[in-house]
């Protein structure tokens, strides 16, 4: 892995090959939530990641935030990297969403959406969309206002997360040490808790600016759907009534249930990982 800067984003490069994969992470994420991917890729091909301005080594760039300004920062990076019409976009959570607004605006040679993407259906005119953003990621945004002692407080902090229990690999704690930040005693994860929540907000109130971006899009495009959740409940985040609603409505809009996984291990479990580099490179 090799590091570089645009414009004040972390972008880290995995791999020597010419053909490109230019990914986008989640809300409260960073970078390396494609590092086990991108291990498993052929040797022919690189895969980019950036820190999304709010988070990782991006976190000191300012606001505004929300989706189409990461669509923005996106195409920023994908330029900067010569990531042509024959590069693939993938995005994974929340930055399946950034990459529906970004493929929507320049072409790529097709689009995978991990986990996200879909847009859901719009929220009643009274719901308190920060406690529904609260309550849907749970641990991963509680834990932005607290401090801990120590790295392996913060390590335990996430063992215990209910995505991660019996599900903990050298690469999800990798990902984990990558997040944190601070001085001995006071130590906090790099995500900023304004720019996930004005994230949030958007992506809950937005979903028709979404479904347009979506249908626009004219690389063929891959939902992967995780069939667990966040908190590793039975339903995921994409249920099934949903793919087959978008699924429909977009032609051409491809829906792959990957078996045993949740939210999050769909990118860290060695199959399940395995099984998207496949369709990322197929």
């Amino acid at each position: 892995m090799r590091e570089e800067e645009v414009e004040g984003l972390r972008i880290a490069i995995f791999g020597t090959g010419p053909r490109l994969i230019v990914a986008v992470h989640g809300i409260t994420a960073s970078l390396m939530a494609w590092a086990a991917v991108a291990r498993r890729l052929p040797p022919e091909w690189s895969l980019v990641a950036m820190d999304l301005r709010g988070r990782g080594h991006s976190r000191d760039l300012p606001g505004p935030y929300g989706l189409p300004r990461h669509a923005d920062d996106v195409l920023r990076v994908a330029e900067h990297v010569g990531a042509g019409p024959d590069a693939v976009l993938t995005g994974h959570s929340m930055g399946a969403y950034v990459a529906v607004l970004a493929a929507a605006r320049r072409p790529f040679d097709r689009v995978v959406l991990v986990d996200g993407g879909l847009p859901f259906p719009s929220p009643a005119p009274d719901a308190d969309v920060d406690a529904e953003i609260e309550a849907t990621l749970g641990p991963a945004i509680a834990r932005l206002s607290r401090t801990f002692a120590t790295p392996e407080e913060y390590v335990a902090f996430f063992r215990a997360h209910p995505a991660f229990v019996g599900q903990w690999t050298a690469e999800v704690e990798e990902y984990v040490r990558y997040d944190l930040m601070g001085p001995s005693g006071a130590l906090r994860s790099r995500a900023v808790g304004e720019a996930v929540r004005e994230d949030g907000r958007w992506l809950w109130v937005n979903g028709e600016s979404v479904g347009a971006s979506l249908a626009a899009i004219e690389a063929p495009t891959t939902v992967l759907r995780a069939p667990r959740g966040l908190l590793n409940q039975d339903v995921g985040m994409l249920p099934d009534e949903l793919a087959a609603t978008w699924t429909a409505r977009v032609p051409g809009l491809r829906d792959e249930l990957v078996p045993d996984c949740n939210h999050y291990t769909i990118l860290f479990d060695d199959r399940c990982a395995s099984l998207v580099a496949d369709r990322l490179t197929r």
